[in-house]
């Protein structure tokens, strides 16, 4: 391993090496088994004499960091390290008492610090901190075990050969052969009016709606989301300095009368409303056109989770309703598929391509071109159509068993929200049930194994509306039950259920 060793500034040159070796096995960076450069060779790049790293090398093995290994080398020690030595002994016995490799911090004590609303948002790690829940109900993702893996393998080997492997930078705007299946396929799934040149993949949902942000919004501009409604959409807004104004949510979806006038950007998931799973409706969806209209302003229409669809006659999207060109379609296939592909896409306007395309070259350049083209041909194929048909009937198996249990044991706390499509239901509390109720139930039911997340936690405005949210893309239907008798096991003394 190439080691970088700093010889600036005065004193023995042996002791400097040394040290410098010793603090990067006590942080963690030369880690117990390494190899270190030959001291001939780490003499010839630092421009010394060999017997200055030699006698340096000598100091750590008879310290016991290091240990040379006849024909092989000379290795970081993988035994216990003897406290009190190293100069000292600081370091090293607080290495020796915890068994941990000691933390190392930026140079001048890390000082900088971010904008004060970074420092306000959640941490993203920190939900998914620790061991899976036994009982996972939570949102957002899919299950893996669905997920074609001898199938995808096939097709990334295809595109891993010299032949098809470019040197240079690809094209921001994506896979050539991935836009035209997108929309082709999305063409005929969702009556999107998209030309190959109309797409732009992303990574992800969320770079779509960074992408948009960015060419769209200056700050203090007015954006419009829904309430309740996607938290990360709503925390991207406000980091690009955008006012944003949670914008009631009922029966018919968004409600378009309360829509600020000043509002330049509306975010919307008309498909499948994100969190409470129920359709924009037709009136709805021409009255949000006119508006946008009228005030000039541009929908991102998000077509979250609606590709698994239960029941009901799908609407026609936003954007294949638009005739004046004012709406942005995006999508993802991080639910048909798997999240960690990183693939989305939005569909914009020729009138924004061009500075979206721009962004996209100042954000990542592009993105991967071995997984874009695998997925083209796992579209072009056939084999997309062919996994969401087979994905939908695993989830609604476990759909159903959650309706039932709802229904059937947690009637004075629950009331399920109609929804036909997505990866989860919603259910608002009940008239017979407090909001305290359900707080001491999500937190008894974590106890328990059982992670269930509540509605209030997508709510961006005061005064939160109380409910859970139940996804079924994590659990496995055998585990649906139990999880449910547990959580109303976890319903604190009441008219309600347990």
């Amino acid at each position: 391993m190439d080691f970088h060793v700093s010889l600036a500034g005065r004193g023995d040159l042996t002791a400097r090496i040394y040290r410098q070796f010793v603090d990067a096995i006590l942080d963690g960076r030369l880690r117990p088994g390494e190899r270190l450069p030959p001291t001939r060779e780490l003499a010839r790049r630092l421009e010394v004499s060999r017997n200055t790293v030699a006698l340096a090398y000598e100091r750590l093995a008879s310290e016991g960091f290091l240990e040379g290994r006849a024909g092989a080398g000379t290795f970081v020690t993988g035994k216990a390290l003897p406290g009190g030595a190293a100069g000292g002994g600081t370091g090293r016995n607080a290495k020796a008492a915890t068994g941990r490799p000691r933390r190392r911090t930026g140079a001048g004590g890390g000082v900088v610090t971010p904008r004060r609303l970074w420092r306000e948002l959640p941490d993203p790690i920190a939900r998914e901190a620790g061991p899976a829940p036994a009982y996972d109900f939570r949102v957002g993702t899919p299950d893996p075990r669905l997920f074609p893996l001898a199938t995808w393998r096939r097709l990334v080997a295809g595109e891993l050969r010299l032949s098809v492997i470019e040197a240079g930078y690809g094209d921001p705007s994506g896979n050539a052969r991935l836009r035209t299946a997108i929309s082709r396929y999305f063409g005929i799934s969702r009556s999107i009016r998209a030309e190959p040149d109309d797409v732009l993949v992303t990574q992800g949902a969320q770079q779509a709606l960074d992408l948009l942000a960015r060419v769209l919004i200056e700050p203090g501009d007015h954006v419009a989301v829904e309430e309740p409604g996607y938290p990360p959409a709503r925390l991207l807004f406000r980091s690009l300095g955008a006012r944003v104004t949670g914008v009631p949510v009922d029966s018919e979806g968004l409600d378009v009368a309360a829509i600020p006038a000043t509002a330049r950007l509306v975010y919307v998931t008309p498909s499948h409303q994100f969190p409470l799973g129920t359709p924009m409706s037709l009136e709805r969806r021409a009255a949000l056109l006119a508006w946008a209209e009228r005030r000039g302003a541009t929908v991102i229409e998000d077509d979250y989770d609606s590709e698994f669809r239960f029941g009901g006659r799908p609407l026609e999207p936003l954007q294949s309703l638009d005739r004046a060109g004012r709406v942005v379609y995006v999508g993802s296939f991080s639910k048909t598929l798997l999240p960690m592909l990183r693939v989305g896409f939005l569909v914009a306007p020729p009138s924004l391509l061009p500075a979206l395309r721009k962004a996209k070259r100042l954000a990542d350049w592009h993105g991967d071109p071995v997984t874009q083209a695998a997925l083209a041909r796992f579209i072009d194929e056939g084999l997309l159509g062919r996994q969401v048909r087979k994905a939908t009937r695993e989830y609604a198996i476990r759909r159903d068993l959650i309706l039932t249990a709802l229904r059937r044991d947690f009637a004075g706390l629950l009331r399920p929200v109609p929804s036909a499509a997505g990866l989860h239901l919603c259910a608002r509390l009940g008239d017979a049930r407090t909001e305290a109720d359900l707080d001491e139930t999500i937190a008894r039911a974590r106890e328990a194994g059982v992670a269930v997340e509540s509605l209030a936690a997508y709510c961006g405005e005061p005064p939160a509306q109380p409910g859970i949210v139940l996804g079924y893309g994590r659990i496995p239907a055998e585990r649906v039950e139990e999880g449910l008798r547990r959580l109303a096991a976890c319903v604190p003394p009441g008219d309600g259920p347990g």
